[in-house]
């Protein structure tokens, strides 16, 4: 049985990374022993699990089947195991999917003192500013800004962060600052995937504007985005997470500070519905602890920062597009 197991282990392995030798490597197995031990499981199932090409290892249909199964009855082994030990201890590797910008601002800060406590465990953050398959990626848990997509996932809410506008005063002491939701039309605007629409909604007193702004340019990743404001390319509209260490450091100015955006909730996503992993559940407990102390709202940036002389806009010579 215990052959078995290792099998499937490495099954799910070589499925996820497509290839023999690397999954191998993390098992301590050669490249032909782990395409032995592969053979033998398909032998033994009657049908075959991997298409083998010269150029690429992908599954069958039978394979993916298979794969889906196989990783909900390893999961369930991993957590059998710790709850048997009943130490609390963590073990194994815990795929999280992030986005850049939450895992360089708010995680990376302080998962030395997660991995502290579980020394055993091993993390891989798998970085996308997309949102990614939680089932083909094999993720285990996923943190998510924004409004969620229909699927199965159980999700969490662990947080909620708002959206601003900003620009580097650079950029301001040159194009002026918008006094007013219909001013971005005649500004350089930035869009990331924190806001990837060109339309963008401001309340205030309870009214609402919607204004279209055509984008003079557009960044995939989230960091990018910041960056490319900060260094004068425009007025990006981002979380406050994102723009935070940019508005103390003022780099970035927050502007139109009267008028409030939709804010962005962020859930954890957890990749299988059936058996959501101890160690999935412990991360996202030690960051709810963690954030919770966290001023994610605009009541830090509001009290802190202001566009002083910016407020008051010079003409602007940009043509709206």
């Amino acid at each position: 049985m215990t052959d078995r197991i290792a099998a499937l282990r490495l099954f799910a392995r070589v499925a996820r990374l497509g290839c023999f030798s690397s999954a191998g490597h993390e098992l301590g197995l050669s490249q032909p022993s782990a395409s032995r031990l592969i053979a033998a499981l398909e032998r033994s199932l009657g049908v075959a699990l991997v298409n083998r090409t010269t150029r690429a290892l992908t599954l069958t249909d039978a394979g993916v089947v298979y794969l889906k199964k196989v990783e909900e009855i390893l999961t369930a082994l991993d957590e059998a195991a710790h709850c048997a030990r009943g130490t609390g201890e963590l073990r194994g590797t815990l795929r999280v999917g992030v986005c850049s910008s939450f895992l360089l601002r708010e995680i990376i800060p302080v998962i030395p003192g997660f991995l502290k406590q579980h020394p055993a465990l091993h993390v891989e953050f798998l970085i996308s500013d997309r949102h990614q398959n939680l089932t083909t990626e094999a993720i285990d848990v996923a943190f998510r800004f924004g409004p969620l997509p229909d699927s199965a996932a159980i999700a969490r809410k662990i947080s909620k962060t708002s959206r601003i506008l900003a620009a580097s005063p650079s950029y301001l002491d040159e194009f002026g600052a918008p006094v007013a939701p219909s001013d971005l039309v005649h500004h350089r605007v930035i869009l990331g995937p924190m806001h990837l629409s060109p339309f963008f909604s401001f309340r205030r007193a309870g009214r609402l504007i919607t204004v279209r702004a055509a984008s003079h340019v557009t960044i995939t990743l989230d960091e990018g985005a910041v960056a490319a404001a900060a260094n004068g390319l425009g007025i990006v509209s981002s979380s406050l997470i994102s723009c935070r260490s940019e508005l103390r450091n003022k780099t970035l100015v927050r502007l139109l500070t009267d008028w409030t955006m939709d804010g962005l909730e962020i859930h954890a996503m957890y990749g299988n519905a059936k058996v959501v992993r101890s160690a999935a559940r412990a991360l996202t407990n030690f960051l709810v602890d963690r954030l919770r102390g966290e001023d994610l709202s605009l009541r830090e940036s509001t009290q802190t920062f202001s566009t002083g002389h910016l407020t008051t806009p010079r003409p602007t010579h940009l043509a709206a597009k």
